[in-house]
C-alpha cells in the first residue's frame, strides 16, 4: 500500500500501524555526507529506497514498531589498486525496531539481531538512508579488473641504482669515537 508519506518527516508509529510502504529517489545534492565520499562531482546520481512499516508484539503483547528499509546508489569512488575512478554499488537491506530511549537501544541492540533505533513522532528516514549507504561504503574500493595495469614500481626503475652508498649512520659514530678517544 503506498501513500504519501514525507520522508524527512515520517510519522512512524502511524506508518507502521498502517502497514504502509513508501519508496522514492534521493538526489546525491541532498545527501552530502554521501556526496562528500565521491571522487567525482556526481551529476545526476541518485539514492533509491523503499521502506515498509509494520507494528509487531512482543511477547508480553506490547506492540513494537519495525520498519524494514533497503537502499541502493552508484557512487563514484577512488580505486585503491590503480588510484582511478570506479563505479561502485553500494546496497543495504535491514530491519529496524525503535524503542522508547537511548538507555533502552544501547542494551536491546547488543542482544538483538534487528537494529535498535530510538523512536521519534517525526522520523528523518532520508537521514537514516544516507547512514546504511555511508557504511555500505567498502573499506578499501577497488574495480573488479583494473582498466589500466597499475604499477607498483618508481616512475625511475635505475633510480635505487642511483643512489649514492650512504654510510651507515653508527658506523660514522664508531668513526669519530675512535678519533676522540685518547690512545
Amino acid at each position: 500500500m503506498a501513500s504519501t508519506y514525507d520522508p524527512r518527516m515520517l510519522p512512524l508509529a502511524a506508518f507502521a500501524r498502517s502497514g504502509a510502504a513508501l519508496e522514492g529517489t534521493v538526489p546525491l545534492a541532498d545527501l552530502p555526507r554521501l556526496r562528500a565520499q565521491s571522487a567525482v562531482e556526481p551529476l545526476e546520481t541518485a539514492a533509491q529506497f523503499r521502506a515498509t512499516g509494520s507494528e509487531r508484539f512482543d511477547t508480553t503483547g506490547r506492540p513494537q514498531i519495525w520498519l524494514h528499509l533497503r537502499g541502493s546508489c552508484r557512487l563514484t569512488l577512488e580505486c585503491q589498486r590503480c588510484l582511478r575512478p570506479a563505479e561502485v554499488d553500494l546496497e543495504f537491506e535491514r530491519d529496524f525496531r525503535f524503542v522508547a530511549n537511548e538507555a533502552l537501544a544501547a542494551v536491546e541492540d547488543d542482544e538483538s539481531e534487528e537494529d535498535v533505533l530510538v523512536f521519534e513522532r517525526q522520523f528523518n528516514l532520508r537521514e537514516l538512508v544516507e547512514d546504511e549507504l555511508v557504511l555500505a561504503i567498502p573499506l578499501v574500493p577497488m574495480h573488479p579488473s583494473c582498466p589500466e595495469t597499475p604499477r607498483f614500481s618508481v616512475a625511475d626503475p635505475d633510480f635505487d641504482a642511483q643512489a649514492p652508498e650512504s654510510p651507515h649512520p653508527f658506523a660514522v659514530l664508531a668513526g669519530l669515537k675512535r678519533r676522540s678517544s685518547p690512545d
